[in-house]
Order: structure tokens, then C-alpha cells, then sequence
């Protein structure tokens, strides 16, 4: 039996893998038999790529590096049928992607079989499946356009914000209910006390546990926290991946600066932030994910 638990599964959308805006805009002014009608007649119209795309193929290049057994699992997740999702699998068999495994769920959220494809994340362009995905406690981020031509250097850059990301609001609910003096003076008091998880702590831990198969000089996945945090608020951010027992290759630890040019800088093939405002910043220069969790996101 396969045992998906001994990889790094990542679940992406259709429509984060290729671009699908035509038969959307069929799908919104025609309806749901035209849209289908349409797919089948463009069956074997192949789908140009997405914004998932560029992650997916370098996701897909470790297993390469790697041999042996595949480490990196990409499944994919569709509210096509399988009849109108033919397209979507020739377009995989196009492009040489080994994408073996998928659900296609008739119109439905496909979000429910995250968890049973046991996947540390799940990227879409759907914002209600991915708030569905977070409020179930998987990781989960909403792709943004962006159309940027992608770095093409092998190495898999992923970026992340701090709080309500890798770690739990309660701080960054602090600062936005009482302000910086209050969060400031709650993160030096409780510097020594490891933060609470957020939403992407396991997909960080996974994708740490992948990076120790390589040696560090040969690693082809960097790390990087990109936090608007500044000292001494920094100290237990450190003091919590210690005791995740996790590396982050980079800390940029910027007080509040515009986070894209640093982003530009890093190379990050994917940004994660839970602000929406962050993202906007972020994605002229990178690739961003919305993750819409944590008090910057109630509604």
C-alpha cells in the first residue's frame, strides 16, 4: 500500500496549476453545461500554466535529485467532473508533470479530501475552499495573480510570515487590539515562552524533514521568515523554532518595513502572509499566498 505519510504531499487546484480564465468565463456567463460542453470540445487544447505551475515543476524536479522513491507528492483537487477534467489531465501528460492522483468533485468544495490525501498543503484560487481548508486546521493559501515571468535557478525558495502563519495570532492580536507598546512588552515578557502554532507549522516541519535528506551545501529548498517583528520581539521567535527543532535558512526580522523588495531579493518562488496588504506588496516582485486566518481575516 502506498504510504503518502512518508512524503511531502501538496494538494494544488486546476486552477492554480494551469490557467483556466477562459472556461471560468464561460462557467460565469453560460453556466455549468456550457462550461462543460466547452472543456470537452478543448479537451485536447493544451492549458497554459498557472500560477502553481512554476512551485509545481521545481516541487516535482526533487524527486529527481533525490532517486529512489518519490518524497514529493502533488495531487490534484478540482470542482471539474472527471468528464470536463479530461482537459486538465492531458494537460498534465503535456507538460511531463507526474501528477498521478486526483479528486474531482462534480461542482462540489473539493477541500474535504486535503486531509484524506494526508497533504501538508493546499494551494488554490479559490478563497472559500482555502478558508474552509484553514478553519479544518490544514495549511492552506490563496494563490494571486501576479504574471511574473519565474527566476528559473533550480532552487525551491519558500517565504513565510510569522504570526497567524507559522505561529498563532495571539500576539499579533495583541498588537492590533492594544498596539505596538503592548505587544512589544508581551513579547519581552514572554520571551522565553514558545509561541502557539499556526496554520503552516506542519507543512514547515515537513519541508524541513526534506531538506535534512540533502547535505546543507546541496539542499535545493531555502527557508525564509519574513516577519514585519523587530527586536526585541525577535527573541522568541527564535526561541520557538528551537524548540520546534527547525531551521529556517533566513530571518528577516524588518519592523514594520514593505516586505516586497526583500522578497525580490530572497528569490522566493512563494510568499505566505495572512495580509492581505502584505501579499498586494509582495506579488509585483514574488509569487504570493493569501492565508486568510487569524484576527487580520475575521469577518
Amino acid at each position: 500500500m502506498a504510504k503518502l505519510n512518508q512524503k511531502l504531499v501538496i494538494a494544488i487546484s486546476s486552477t492554480a496549476l494551469f490557467d483556466m480564465r477562459e472556461s471560468h468565463r464561460v462557467y460565469m456567463e453560460q453556466g455549468v453545461e456550457a462550461y462543460a460542453a466547452y472543456q470537452r470540445a478543448h479537451e485536447d487544447d493544451v492549458l497554459a500554466p498557472g500560477e502553481a505551475f512554476p512551485l509545481a515543476k521545481k516541487l516535482l524536479r526533487i524527486n529527481e535529485n533525490l532517486g529512489g522513491e518519490p518524497r514529493v507528492e502533488i495531487v490534484l483537487l478540482s470542482r471539474n467532473s472527471a468528464d470536463s477534467g479530461l482537459r486538465v489531465f492531458n494537460s498534465i501528460a503535456h507538460h511531463q508533470l507526474a501528477i498521478t492522483r486526483a479528486a474531482f468533485s462534480g461542482g462540489g468544495s473539493p477541500y474535504q479530501y486535503v486531509a484524506a490525501f494526508g497533504c501538508h498543503l493546499f494551494l488554490s484560487t479559490n478563497g472559500e475552499d482555502v478558508r474552509n481548508a484553514l478553519a479544518n486546521g490544514m495549511a492552506a493559501a490563496t494563490l494571486l495573480p501576479s504574471g511574473l515571468q519565474r527566476d528559473s535557478h533550480d532552487e525551491l525558495r519558500f517565504a513565510f510570515d510569522g504570526d497567524a502563519v507559522l505561529f498563532s495570532d495571539a500576539s499579533e492580536r495583541i498588537f492590533k487590539e492594544q498596539g505596538l507598546s503592548a505587544f512589544t512588552e508581551n513579547e519581552k515578557l514572554a520571551a522565553r515562552q514558545p509561541l502557539d502554532p499556526g496554520p503552516f507549522k506542519n507543512f514547515l516541519q515537513a519541508l524541513h524533514a526534506l531538506q535534512a535528506e540533502f547535505g546543507s551545501e546541496h539542499c535545493p529548498i531555502r527557508t525564509a521568515l519574513v516577519t514585519a517583528r523587530a527586536a526585541p520581539a525577535h527573541e522568541r521567535v527564535v526561541r520557538t523554532l528551537r524548540e520546534w527543532n527547525v531551521r529556517l535558512d533566513e530571518s528577516l526580522f524588518l519592523g514594520g518595513l514593505d516586505k516586497g523588495e526583500f522578497l525580490k531579493s530572497f528569490g522566493a518562488d512563494v510568499f505566505f502572509d495572512d495580509q492581505q496588504s502584505h501579499c498586494d506588496n509582495a506579488t509585483p516582485h514574488v509569487a504570493a499566498g493569501h492565508v486568510p486566518h487569524g484576527v487580520a481575516n475575521e469577518r
